[in-house]
């Protein structure tokens, strides 16, 4: 059986007519740049710091505030904060020399000596 060449030509323009659409398609596809990158799991042991010699200084006009609170972690240390209250102000802390730090409490909230209740340091390396 033989098409007549009107069909033939029919389909061989649609075939056409699908070859440049598909092959257009690809060209106008968009791309992504991705740079290298690096993921990773691993875990280590965290442990706590101990501090000592803990010292209060408080105000020479009036003794009822706290100025500061000093003390020595047992080891370096990058950021400290200090909390004089429970669920109070947290104080930032700067190094001293070494390990020894000073907090300064009377920026904010000032601190006061009835208040005062419990002192928590958090401390990160």
């Amino acid at each position: 059986m033989r098409y007549p060449p009107r069909r033939t030509k029919r389909f061989a323009l649609a075939a056409l007519v699908a070859g440049i659409v598909a092959s257009s398609a690809y060209a106008f596809t968009a791309s992504n740049t991705v740079p290298a990158s690096n993921s990773g799991s691993g875990s280590a042991a965290i442990s706590g710091y101990t501090a000592s010699s803990v010292a209060y200084s408080l105000n020479s006009s009036n003794p009822q505030n706290i100025d500061a609170v000093t003390f020595t972690l047992d080891k370096a240390a990058t950021t400290v904060k200090a909390q004089l209250v429970s669920g109070g102000a947290w104080y930032a802390c700067s190094v001293v020399s070494g390990n020894n730090w000073t907090c300064n409490t009377t920026v904010g909230t000032q601190a006061t000596a009835a208040a005062a209740n419990q002192l928590t340091v958090v401390a990160t390396q």
